[in-house]
């Protein structure tokens, strides 16, 4: 854990943040600026920078991360209608916040 990642924090139950979903290397939570009807954020526990820091041992995690946001999307009710996932890579790929971190994005009417 890094003290002063707020992801870290929250993932530590360290702020009144509501979960959405939790497992042992998990947890789940709205965007607090949210850019879609569902905006969830699928984050590990274990303080990973960003893309750019993951190593091969790290692959069990990602593929973690993306069931874990497929299985969302399907509580959420969006998974039919269909979502976005998205990783913000470093500054200039508009990550704001320096800890791993996937966006679920859905539920737009048409």
């Amino acid at each position: 854990m890094e003290p002063a990642c707020i992801f870290c924090q929250i993932a530590e139950g360290g702020t009144d943040t509501q979960l959405v979903y939790e497992n042992r290397s998990l947890v789940v939570f709205r965007d607090i600026r949210p850019h879609a009807p569902v905006h969830w954020l699928v984050v590990p526990r274990r303080h990973i920078r960003s893309v750019n820091d993951l190593t091969e041992a790290d692959t069990p995690l990602v593929a973690e991360m993306l069931n874990t946001a497929r299985m969302m999307a399907d509580r959420a009710g969006i998974a039919q209608s269909g979502y976005k996932l998205l990783f913000n890579v470093e500054q200039g790929g508009g990550q704001v916040i320096f800890h791993l971190h996937l966006h679920l994005l859905g539920g737009w009417q048409r």
